[in-house]
């Protein structure tokens, strides 16, 4: 039997977001350095609004840029035709950002284009959801909620409604 359950609500994304966003200003002696690359697809708008909450908390810009994965993912190797990102790594802080924190597999692949494209000062991984059963020793460093599910279960986030739903398959 499948069920869909919303578990978290346009309102509590947005107050995670934001709690995400102020974590980020403590944790930074300036923002001056730090970037935020999100993983395409569902990466990229969150690490957007939390840029717009940085500058609406701070008033410095911090910008969000996008990161396409696949050629360094693991199961589905392709070639690396053109790898580009709008932004200079080397020496930035850089915070990768992502929707769903699961095996750890897109974390890895994500740090491996970065470190393809520049030499990192710092790489730390932000999500909105980490939901358990790491394959990697990889963890975030920003969390905006952790939902312990089985392996079956699926988390997807609707980036249109900003709402979080749970498919649960057991």
């Amino acid at each position: 039997m499948v069920f869909l359950k919303e578990i978290l609500t346009d309102i509590q994304v947005k107050k995670t977001l934001t709690r995400i966003a102020h974590e980020i200003i403590e944790r930074h002696n300036t923002l001056d350095e730090v970037v935020l690359v999100g993983i395409l697809t569902k990466g990229l708008p969150i690490a957007s609004i939390i840029s717009e909450n940085i500058f609406k908390f701070s008033g410095q810009n911090v910008p969000a840029f996008g990161i396409d994965i696949t050629a360094y993912r693991d199961d589905e190797k392709k070639a690396l035709e053109g790898l580009k990102l709008e932004a200079e790594l080397s020496n930035k802080e850089v915070i990768l950002v992502d929707d769903v924190l699961f095996t750890g597999r897109s974390a890895r692949a994500a740090m491996d284009a970065v470190m393809d494209l520049g030499r990192a000062k710092r790489i730390e991984l932000a999500v909105l959801v980490d939901r358990g059963h790491r394959e990697l020793p990889i963890r975030a460093d920003y969390v905006g909620k952790n939902i312990p599910t089985h392996k079956e279960d699926k988390i997807y986030y609707d980036s249109i409604k900003n709402i979080v739903y749970l498919k649960e398959n057991h």
